[in-house]
């Protein structure tokens, strides 16, 4: 592994490690790590210890899964494979499917202007317009539509589909982003028109000179226009802008990661998502 990328990695390592640390609480297994968010909002997972001098093992994964189970909370492992590879065969002995999704960084030369990407104009969510709580709920509601019907591919489902999701929607984690938004650990984009409103949106985390795009998700009524690029492009620019100097995302298959080697974008390892064989897919 050359410095560059094992450098790389390490800061992706620390990232990972940081951000469920804002809203969480931690318990130790062996080489893992679970993090227990305190109140509200989506469950976080069980990772490697940064610290750890041994690799995670069955036994390990075992204790996790029956604390998870013990607090409600989903039995949801996360690590990078090549910093920790010996996880892998641990998690599928344990009867967990594992998600290998290409992880990718941005390359800032390659990054094009979004509005050569879609026809349809991305916003920035402004904590200070008076419609930003609007805002954050539909932002929410476009990606809980977007990813329970998950690929690339169009669909029926649509603005009338999001509206629905709206009500849906907990109002302690609209609130938490709401706030998160406000002091810049947080960034949420949309990308919509007059006459639709949102069709498409995604987010950023953000750590120091670190950051995550994650959430990118389209309407299928509205897929094979851009906008998942527009999105993503965006986030990114306003995350450079910002001084972030490290962008990073997860990509859900080798079909959407085609759409972020567009934006910029460039593969330098593997991000795994291991939860029970019955949840994956």
């Amino acid at each position: 592994m050359d410095v560059v990328r094992a450098d790389v990695l390490d800061r992706l390592e620390r990232f990972y490690d940081a951000v469920p640390r804002d809203g969480a609480r931690v318990e130790e297994y062996g080489a893992l790590v679970l993090f227990v968010r305190d109140g509200a909002g989506w469950p976080f997972y069980a990772r490697p210890r940064r610290d750890a001098t041994t690799p995670p093992a069955l036994a390990d994964v075992t204790a996790v899964r029956a604390r998870q189970r013990e607090l409600g909370l989903p039995e949801a492992f996360e690590w990078v494979h090549e910093t920790t590879p010996d996880l892998l065969a641990v998690a599928r002995s344990a009867g967990l499917s594992v998600l290998e999704a290409p992880l990718m960084v941005l390359d800032p030369d390659r990054l094009p202007d979004p509005a050569t990407l879609s026809d349809v104009p991305v916003r920035v969510l402004d904590p200070t317009d008076p419609g930003f709580p609007a805002d954050v709920a539909a932002r929410r509601a476009v990606a809980a539509v977007g990813f329970s019907n998950g690929g690339t591919g169009r669909g029926e489902a649509g603005p009338a589909e999001r509206d629905a999701a709206v009500p849906r929607l907990d109002v302690a984690a609209l609130d938490e982003e709401a706030v998160r938004i406000a002091d810049g650990r947080r960034i949420s984009v949309v990308a919509e028109t007059p006459d639709q409103g949102p069709l498409a949106s995604g987010m950023a985390m953000r750590v120091g000179d670190a950051a995550e795009i994650a959430g990118v998700a389209t309407l299928p009524a509205a897929r094979r226009r851009g906008l998942g690029a527009a999105i993503t492009a965006t986030l990114a620019r306003e995350l450079r802008a910002a001084g972030t100097d490290l962008v990073f995302l997860s990509a859900g298959s080798e079909e959407i990661a085609r759409v972020y080697l567009r934006v910029g974008f460039r593969r330098v390892g593997t991000a795994c998502i291991a939860e029970p064989a019955a949840l994956v897919g």
